[in-house]
């Protein structure tokens, strides 16, 4: 259960040279597929595997619907931005006709 929880720890800001904070280059997101492929290893006073597996079905499946609605939150953010260019060259002011 520990390794299933280590997993959901805050990853560890780290000061970027620009003066930013950014998640480690070897620290990528976890993707649906890993979290589904994760196997642990046995111990003798372990979690039930099956319980296990569950929980990270159910990870996984949350993890895919997070990451198609922020690629969908994303797609909209371009078209509102590209709208919103579209708008100011047409009316903003300065504009001459």
């Amino acid at each position: 259960m520990r390794a299933v929880l280590r997993l959901f720890r805050p990853k560890a800001a780290v000061p970027s040279p620009g003066g930013g904070w950014h998640r480690s280059d070897s620290r990528r997101p976890l993707t649906a597929g890993q979290v589904r492929d994760q196997r642990f290893r046995s111990v003798r006073r372990g979690c039930d595997p099956a319980e296990v597996h569950a929980f990270l079905s159910r990870v996984a499946a949350e993890l895919a619907v997070a990451r198609r609605d922020l690629a969908m939150v994303a797609e909209e953010n371009v078209r509102i931005k590209r709208a919103l260019r579209s708008w100011q060259a047409r009316f903003a002011p300065g504009v001459r006709r």
